[in-house]
């Protein structure tokens, strides 16, 4: 089955615990930005059918040039985030190819993802309407109340750390949008949906597939990019 499917690529957060005043979508692993490697994953992923980037404004001309710099030709626009995530999601919707069926939501700040992994989650999207992929958790996760005192502890074997790409049909995740009560706690886009009483199939993801949020991450991103690269 194919369908037009259309990437936003949320990269307009700050970068405050990266310890930067640029954006950590430029910080440079092995050389180029961490947003080249991401643009690199959606342009090579052949169930993409175009690419939107939603950034900061002080950086819609930069991505523009480094997307036509590098040759990502299903970029077709990039434009300004808004004060939240759900927020700047939408406004990348708003851009979006009207025959869009699919979105594919990613951050930005996933630079290492690969096209088979996008692929992956869209297939299963088309199948379910809603995917995203997600590794096992392997800490012991606790609860703790006010005065960070234990609480309980949840059964590890149900917990999955969500990961993006995150898949949605169009019509589904624009609905979901519009019965949010708010946007202010939406830390990711499942949530629309479960908020909604919908599902969500979890897709098997990589844990190489991570997002960019301290420096020790720049060190672990280049090491997995230098495995990659002496294959």
């Amino acid at each position: 089955m194919s369908a037009f499917v259309s990437a936003i690529i949320v990269a307009a957060g700050g970068s405050t615990r990266m310890g930067t005043s640029d954006s950590k979508q430029f910080v440079p692993l092995l050389g180029k930005p961490a947003i080249a490697y991401t643009l690199s994953a959606f342009q090579n992923c052949d169930s993409v059918s175009e690419i939107v980037v939603v950034s900061r404004a002080q950086d819609i001309e930069r991505i523009s040039q480094l997307a036509e710099e590098t040759g990502c030709g299903k970029l077709s626009s990039v434009v300004e985030g808004g004060d939240c995530r759900a927020e700047s999601v939408q406004k990348g919707i708003a851009a979006v190819d009207p025959k869009a069926q699919y979105l594919a939501i990613h951050d930005g700040a996933r630079p290492l993802v690969t096209p088979e992994e996008i692929s992956a989650v869209i297939e299963v999207a088309f199948e379910t309407g809603a995917a995203a992929p997600g590794t096992p958790v392997t800490d012991t996760i606790k609860f703790a109340d006010e005065n960070n005192i234990i609480t309980g502890t949840p059964d590890r074997s149900t917990l999955r750390a969500v990961q993006t790409p995150q898949v949605f049909e169009k019509e589904l995740y624009t609905l979901a949008l519009s019965e949010a009560e708010t946007f202010e706690s939406v830390t990711d886009d499942c949530s629309l949906i479960e908020n909604m009483g919908g599902e969500v199939q979890i897709v098997e993801g990589s844990c190489e597939n991570i997002k960019l949020t301290t420096p020790i991450d720049i060190v672990i991103a280049e090491s997995i990019l230098g495995k990659r690269n002496a294959v």
